[in-house]
């Protein structure tokens, strides 16, 4: 019988190999290491130069694009505005329609007027109850101003576009380097012929300054309105673009124009109501003050008031906006970009957005934090409902005491009385966040409402002087 052959490694050879083994390993953790130490290298030195010079800026480029050759990342972003995302009690859908002549527009949002008909009736005689549609992104602000039928029944001024288009650079054209003398000059020129001067949308120029990326504000009827708030406080000569804190700019360039303005004079100066305070109540003591009026309600002849878009005004009431927390937070939330922190410039709801606009305070799921939104939107647009509701009996009522014969005089309390709570219902109706941003200061303002046409209607039916006018 053969013998069996004895294949057991000899002790050298085992050897031999845990060693080249064990130089393998080190050499891998070896190359490992100096990899992660050059990845640390390389981010903190995209942290320590967060933008690569491409081109020069100054102050005289408006072009967004040109800017997104030094920031592509925050580019990228703004350029997604053209997004059209609805939340569930706000946003936008994209509607089809076939261009034409006076509107190559092929795609705009749904109606407000088609939605909630009785919208006609609160605005009769005024431009809105032609055209109100959702509202769109950033990237469209200038097109569908540009194209909305309210601008074949009503002549616009050029003031509108210092809410709607990059004016900055504009301003400083018409104005030969001054800013405040070109804003002067464009409010007083016919929007179509101000409209020849602007070519963009909100721009990086309106919100930073080229040099030093730091925030500003660029626009004067901000720029007047916070000074003038300032002074009802006990601050004089407030000059923003000096005095304001890093964190209150980042509400304050978002401020410059989601506010409640109203054009002021022959000359259509725009002018934002803050002499009194930023509440609903404050600022229509300001026009009780002053006597405006944005027209005379084709129904009822009360001299009427259109609220605009109030999202400072309403923000600064409420919990976020009293605790510091800014537009930017929740709306242009951080991201990580390698080893950048940026501005997502994707504006949009935080709805859309909850995990970093949201949970980044708040340590609850993303269906919960979602649901406590919708609850207190809900709560709003039922109240608003109600408002409603009782504005238009109230302007029905009118109508139909005008009809019988009573006289302006007689009529005169109940119009007053209509003009209050259709403005209080139109500031809480015009403010983009359905209530969100301020519940209870939204429900305290409707309720304010309701009670005013509940007494315009015991002004016409006593026909007497009712506690509640002054």
């Amino acid at each position: 019988m053969g013998t069996i052959p004895n294949h057991t490694p000899k002790p050298h050879r085992r050897s031999t190999l845990f060693y080249v083994v064990l130089v393998l390993a080190t050499a891998g953790a070896v190359i490992a290491g100096l990899a992660l130490l050059l990845n640390i290298a390389q981010r903190k030195q995209e942290a320590q130069s967060p933008f690569y010079r491409v081109v020069e800026l100054n102050d005289s480029i408006e072009d967004p694009e040109i800017w997104g050759k030094n920031f592509p990342m925050q580019y990228d972003g703004y350029v997604r505005t053209v997004d059209q995302k609805r939340t569930r009690y706000g946003g936008s859908e994209a509607v089809p329609r076939t261009p034409d002549q006076a509107d190559p527009r092929s795609i705009v949002a749904q109606s407000r007027l088609e939605q909630d008909p009785r919208l006609r009736t609160m605005w009769a005689g005024y431009a809105f109850a032609v055209d109100f549609r959702e509202e769109r992104g950033h990237a469209f602000m200038l097109e569908d101003q540009t194209y909305t039928k309210r601008q074949e029944v009503a002549k616009q001024p050029g003031t509108c576009m210092h809410c709607h288009a990059s004016v900055y650079v504009p301003y400083k054209k018409l104005g030969d380097g001054d800013l405040i003398k070109g804003f002067e000059k464009m409010n007083q020129l016919p929007y179509k012929e101000a409209r020849k001067l602007v070519s963009h949308p909100v721009a990086c120029i309106d919100c930073h300054d080229p040099s030093t990326m730091q925030l500003r504000v660029t626009r004067p009827g901000f720029m007047e309105g916070i000074r003038a708030l300032k002074a009802s406080q006990g601050v004089a000569d407030y000059d923003v673009n000096k005095m304001a804190s890093r964190q209150e700019m980042r509400a304050f360039v978002c401020g410059q124009c989601h506010v409640e303005y109203y054009f002021k004079g022959p000359e259509k100066r725009l002018v934002y109501p803050w002499a009194n305070g930023l509440r609903a109540d404050q600022i229509l003591a300001y026009y009780e003050e002053t006597g405006f009026k944005d027209w005379t309600h084709a129904e009822s002849g009360a001299p009427a008031l259109k609220a605009q878009h109030p999202e400072f005004e309403m923000w600064n009431q409420g919990i976020h906006g009293r605790s510091g927390v800014a537009c930017a937070d929740c709306h242009m939330p951080y991201q990580r970009e390698g080893a950048l922190k940026i501005s997502d410039h994707h504006v949009q709801s935080p709805l859309l957005n909850i995990n970093r606009a949201c949970q980044t305070c708040h340590k609850w799921s993303e269906e919960e934090l979602k649901t406590r939104a919708e609850t207190n939107q809900e709560r709003t647009l039922s109240l608003r409902n109600t408002a409603m509701d009782a504005l238009i009996q109230l302007i029905g009522d009118i109508k139909a005491a005008k009809a019988g014969g009573k006289t302006d005089q007689q009529l005169e309390q109940a119009r007053n009385f209509q003009r209050r709570a259709q403005f209080l219902l139109d500031f809480v109706e015009a403010e983009n966040s359905s209530g969100f941003h301020a519940p209870q200061e939204a429900v305290r303002v409707l309720g304010e409402s309701i009670n005013y046409s509940r007494l315009g209607q015991v002004a016409l039916r006593d026909g007497k002087s009712v506690a509640g006018t002054d």
